[in-house]
């Protein structure tokens, strides 16, 4: 070996011996003891705000959100929005908050395209979902209806029933 130079085994023992050191002081670093005031002292905050939980919500409405969120959801989005031009939103308007049967006969035999509110029209047509039970239909029509700044009586099983009994062909 020249004098004046490290051999490379030297050079590798002094870097592990040095990783060993930093590893060992961040270890040791992490289990002090914060005391309140100090400077290394950090708060964690939260960015998004907790979720409503299931129960904090009438059982009709927990289960219509599940409704919702299998069958409406890719259409109408999560924020009841819909898509514009496509599909239609479920906020603030006649065929939601209006008249139950109207809601009903969308929900339970579906809607051609073009259908119209206030504003805009809409191009894709909507499936019926009559394969869906009364309570099903009752808790995802109120669920809508009570969802995404709606507010309206919500829709019984019974006012389920007596339209599809009305409506038979």
């Amino acid at each position: 070996m020249r004098k004046g130079h490290l051999s490379t085994h030297t050079v590798a023992i002094f870097l592990f011996g040095l990783g060993l050191i930093v590893l060992l002081n961040s270890c040791y670093s992490s289990k002090k003891e914060n005391k309140p005031g100090s400077k290394t002292e950090i708060q964690t905050v939260s960015k998004s705000p907790p979720k409503t939980p299931e129960a904090a919500l009438p059982p009709y409405m927990a289960d219509g959100r599940k409704v919702y969120r299998q069958v409406c959801l890719t259409c109408h989005q999560a924020n009841g929005k819909g898509v514009s031009g496509l599909n239609p939103p479920l906020t603030q308007t006649d065929y939601v908050l209006g008249d139950k049967n109207r809601l009903l006969e969308i929900i339970i035999k579906g809607s051609e395209a073009n259908l119209k509110d206030n504003t805009s029209e809409y191009a894709n047509v909507m499936q019926g979902y009559g394969m869906l039970g009364d309570k099903e239909i009752a808790n995802v029509a109120s669920y809508i209806r009570n969802s995404f700044g709606n507010k309206a009586e919500p829709i019984t099983v019974e006012e389920v029933t007596s339209f599809r009994s009305a409506n038979k062909k």
